[in-house]
């Protein structure tokens, strides 16, 4: 286990857990802001991805499973990302749909943020965010970060704008 909430756990992903991660990654409606599903091979890479982070830094995007079950119920942690010209610490988090609405995002964010600062010394946290995901944008809110700056990504064939919200340590939220 690398971190723990109130109602939620994390833990380093593997590929055996493939079909909970297609649960996410092959949902239409969840990866809108990634213009549209995974197929099988992506959902293994975006796995491989987290493990090969996991080894590089030491961090990742982590399963996030129910205290109360074990089930794995989505994804939150920390990565490093690509904006504009340089690279920055990202709180990323995606979750099967039947658990958006219950606060599991904003509560493994928050944990993500405190290991950030606390744990890695990090001066400065991220999400980046499509600018028409309204429900990740009040994640980040909720998690005491602010609008910083817009970038347009170009991925699978699109130009997407996204807002940076980021939070420094020590800022009250």
């Amino acid at each position: 286990m690398i971190l723990e909430t109130e109602r939620l756990y994390m833990r380093e992903m593997s590929q055996s857990d493939f079909g909970a991660i297609c649960k996410i990654l092959q949902d239409e409606e969840t990866m809108y802001a990634y213009e549209g599903a995974f197929s099988d091979s992506e959902v293994r890479e975006w796995i491989d991805r987290q493990i090969s982070r996991y080894r590089r830094w030491g961090y990742g995007l982590w399963a996030v499973c129910l205290k109360e079950t074990g089930e794995l119920a989505g994804q939150c942690g920390l990565t490093m990302q690509q904006w504009k010209d340089r690279e920055v610490l990202e709180i990323g988090y995606l979750f099967r749909r039947e658990y958006w609405h219950k606060g599991y995002a904003t509560e493994s964010a928050r944990a993500c943020r405190e290991y950030a600062f606390e744990t890695l010394g990090a001066d400065e946290v991220c999400s980046i965010i499509r600018d028409t995901n309204a429900a990740s944008q009040k994640v980040a809110l909720r998690n005491g970060m602010s609008a910083a700056d817009m970038w347009t990504k170009h991925y699978r064939g699109v130009d997407m704008p996204h807002i940076r919200y980021t939070a420094v340590r020590g800022q009250k939220d």
